[in-house]
């Protein structure tokens, strides 16, 4: 991962607060263990669900981290892809950052589109004749759509991945470019940098 100066002040702030709540709380199980009848199983599982939460966040400041110098409609692409996560809608999002992708790539449908996140999810609408391959953005637009991006050739005898994550890696293997990957059959959500998947997540409501 590489190295981020990043100050997305409101969830920096929740993130510090949340991980201190966390941290208090671990500390008042440990004080606890030297009581011989207490039950922690419950605290141990709000805890357990208190990290899940908060790396969720976590997920949405690094990910803002990484968009946010190329992109000020990084909130719009955001909740785009929680929606069509929890619709399981596959898709590949690819965000141009200093290096050009246009020699990568297989050129789709010119749209030139202010990015919003209603027009991000009806092109990944299963059936749609936009839906079948990368939306591709640079800076505020969306420059185009069902872009065909090149495949990693590297094999990854631990993981089962799909064409969606296979041309992410491809893609981020070549470039600089930030991938979004939604898994149609899962709707879990990764980003890809460097030729590396990093599985994310995004609370809801955005």
């Amino acid at each position: 991962m590489e190295h981020l100066d990043c100050d997305v002040s409101p969830l920096r702030k929740e993130l510090k607060e949340q991980l201190t709540e966390i941290l208090h709380s671990i500390g008042q199980i440990v004080s606890s263990l030297d009581e011989v009848n207490t039950c922690l199983l419950n605290e141990i599982e709000h805890i357990s669900k208190r990290f899940s939460k908060t790396g969720a966040l976590a997920s949405t400041y690094y990910l803002n981290c990484f968009l946010s110098p190329y992109t000020s409609k990084y909130k719009e692409i955001s909740r785009s892809v929680n929606h069509l996560s929890l619709k399981r809608q596959g898709a590949l999002i690819v965000i141009q950052r200093e290096d050009s992708i246009d020699p990568w790539i297989t050129p789709g449908i010119l749209l030139s589109a202010e990015i919003t996140s209603s027009l991000l999810e009806s092109i990944f609408v299963p059936g749609s004749p936009l839906h079948d391959g990368a939306v591709f953005i640079r800076s505020d637009q969306i420059v185009s759509a069902a872009n065909i991006l090149p495949l990693t050739e590297r094999t990854f005898p631990n993981q089962k991945l799909g064409t969606r994550h296979r041309a992410a890696i491809g893609l981020s293997e070549r470039t600089d470019a930030l991938i979004i990957v939604v898994s149609e059959e899962t709707g879990k959500t990764s980003f890809c940098l460097n030729g590396h998947l990093y599985p994310f997540s995004i609370p809801s409501p955005i």
